[in-house]
């Protein structure tokens, strides 16, 4: 029997291979948790020679567990940090290789799900229902249900849904879902194109649709519906066309976004049909929609090809970028992509700066033995990976690339792989191509220094055309006796202002009354776009400007996206670290738990 090639399951996926599942739960608002049952459909990969099923689990009620109908014996063994109990099934006498069994597990979730939060009515913006939602990515469906908990393994899925309020789903709607809130219905959902358990998804609230593109439908709170329209409406479809002629058709029906309250602990989540989005995206200026990209460019990248284990999470997200970058440049023009990519550098440069230049979390491809995949998350799979592709694409020339990226998302559809197939799959096209120049280039391909040397790539040559207005006005600011005018930043967008930011807050440190004077001059208090005022925020932070640590703080009591509220705890505890502590005991309760876990380690709690 191989090994798994997973080592953040502790399933036995190489015996056994989950090809549907039933998922039938009850959103219990009032005992905060799912009841209902689960059924996997396992194929047996050997022939009788395992008498067990294992499983990952995480704090899950179990109640009963039957094969194919009949009461089997199971045991839940040692709790095993951070992956959880792995849950053994007696199969006594195996099963015929090929051979199918349904599994059903009758269980509820529990208080220490890390898969679901639970938002009183008092957190949504209403005020009017409480609201539920799941973010699984990377290992915390098991905490809903017992499964395979690893992107090597995919399914068929079938969703169950009952509840008081309206439930989307990673599955395309099937029937009637018109609702009456606090009336109960159940709603089902399909999702015939196989995926991971990372990507089983669910919410429930008081929330209305409206539609942005032929293909697409907005689902959100009912006040909001107008404003998330109006910010997506413009650039759906635009967006969806150019990933098809970058890749090949849409496989996976409709694509929707669903805009979650602020909570949500991330940008974006790519769940199939309904990308889980945050609100921080909704900036009233169309300028953070470039998430919607990123997150539709999973369709391809992560969701129909998919990294077999978080060690190769460089496989989703560096791909995902690659696309993103390529959309964005066929509707803003190509100057657009190397303006990204300086952003994007400027994030990788900060994620290495602090795991440390020589950190394994800054490789390519990263050891998971032992370890949380959510304490390796960072920009570096995201933004070197971006970086590999990209240098990938300079050796064999745009041209020749883009032939190779049909080809690969087409011979990986509906699979997983690892760094090394990856590699074996671009030598193989390029190799036979028939051109001799482009072979004894990718010859030259140092693929071990590529995948396993920390820290920082080689800087790529970008055009900085975008760029140069921002660094020329932070040049400005190293000189004390500069006088801004509100006319320095009136033709720049929200990213060259977020560049200029970065390049301020990199260059050295500002008094506080020159932070005072930038915020007021330039007016980043009163934006709405969180990625301007956070951005804002750190530069006022480091310059120890104490009249703005109150308003930082009122910031992370209304946002819990990651990206916003771990740089910005750790900002303020350098400086006010009483201020901090405080701010996290009030609001640790709002934060999704996989950012309360982050912001714990983050503050030495």
């Amino acid at each position: 029997m191989a090994a798994n090639r997973d080592p953040s399951t502790l399933s036995n996926y190489s015996a056994w291979r989950t090809r549907h599942t039933t998922a039938s739960f009850k959103i219990d608002f009032e005992d905060k948790a799912l009841k209902g049952s689960v059924v996997l459909q396992l194929e047996s990969q050997t022939d009788k020679e395992s008498n067990e099923i294992i499983l990952d689990s995480r704090y899950v009620d179990i109640s009963t567990i039957r094969i194919n109908s009949t009461e089997s014996k199971w045991e839940l063994k040692e709790y095993n940090a951070p992956l959880g109990a792995p849950l053994h099934i007696h199969v006594p006498g195996g099963v015929a290789k090929g051979e199918l069994i349904d599994l059903a597990i009758d269980l509820k979730t529990t208080s220490k799900c890390t898969a679901l939060q639970w938002l009183t009515p008092a957190q949504t913006s209403n005020k009017k229902h409480p609201y539920m939602f799941s973010q699984c990515q990377a290992i915390n469906a098991r905490s809903i249900f017992p499964c395979q908990d690893t992107p090597d393994v995919k399914s068929t899925f079938t969703f169950k849904l009952t509840s008081s309020l309206p439930v989307v789903a990673s599955g395309v709607p099937v029937g009637d879902h018109s609702a009456t809130p606090g009336e109960e219905k159940l709603y089902e959902f399909e999702q015939k194109v196989p995926i991971p358990s990372y990507l089983f998804a669910v919410a429930s609230g008081d929330i209305a649709t409206a539609p942005i593109g032929p293909r697409s439908i907005v689902a959100t709170g009912p006040n909001e519906l107008e404003e998330c329209k109006w910010e997506l409406e413009r650039d759906m479809e635009k967006f969806m066309e150019v990933a098809e002629k970058l890749v090949f058709p849409y496989k996976w029906g409709a694509y929707n976004v669903l805009v979650l309250p602020p909570s949500f602990p991330y940008g974006g989540m790519e769940n199939p049909i309904y990308t889980f989005a945050t609100p921080t995206i909704i900036s009233g200026d169309r300028q953070n929609v470039d998430v919607i990209a990123h997150e539709l460019s999973h369709s391809w990248s992560g969701n129909l090809v998919s990294n077999a284990s978080w060690e190769h999470f460089w496989l989703n997200e560096g791909w995902t970028m690659y696309l993103e970058r390529r959309i964005q440049a066929a509707i803003h023009g190509d100057a657009e992509f190397d303006f990204s990519s300086i952003i994007g550098w400027k994030a990788l440069e900060d994620a290495v700066e602090l795991f440390g230049k020589d950190h394994e979390y800054t490789k390519l491809i990263i050891k998971h033995e032992g370890v949380d995949p959510e304490d390796v998350y960072s920009t570096v799979a995201y933004e070197k990976g971006f970086h590999f592709l990209y240098y990938l694409e300079g050796v064999v020339g745009r041209e020749n690339f883009d032939k190779f990226i049909p080809f690969y998302f087409t011979k990986w559809s509906g699979k997983s792989l690892d760094s090394f197939e990856f590699k074996q799959t671009f030598l193989d096209f390029f190799n036979n191509l028939g051109d001799e120049k482009i072979s004894k280039n990718v010859a030259e391909i140092n693929w071990e220094e590529k995948f396993y040397t920390p820290g920082l790539p080689p800087k790529p040559e970008f055009d900085t055309t975008l760029a140069n207005q921002c660094y020329d006005l932070a040049t400005k600011w190293k000189d004390a006796n500069f006088t801004p005018s509100a006319k320095d930043l009136e033709n720049f967008t929200a990213n060259q202002k977020l560049v200029f930011l970065a390049e301020v807050q990199q260059s050295g440190e500002l008094s506080a009354d020159r932070a005072q004077l930038m915020g007021k001059t330039y007016d980043f208090l009163s934006s709405k776009n969180v990625e301007i005022l956070s951005a804002y925020y750190l530069i006022a932070l480091k310059a120890h400007d104490s009249a703005i640590y109150q308003d930082a703080a009122t910031l992370l009591g209304r946002v819990g996206r990651m990206k916003f509220v771990r740089p910005l705890f750790r900002a303020l505890n350098k400086v006010d670290r009483q201020l901090a502590l405080q701010t996290f005991e009030k609001n640790k309760d709002f934060y999704h738990p996989i950012c309360k876990g982050m912001v714990e380690k983050d503050l030495g709690l």
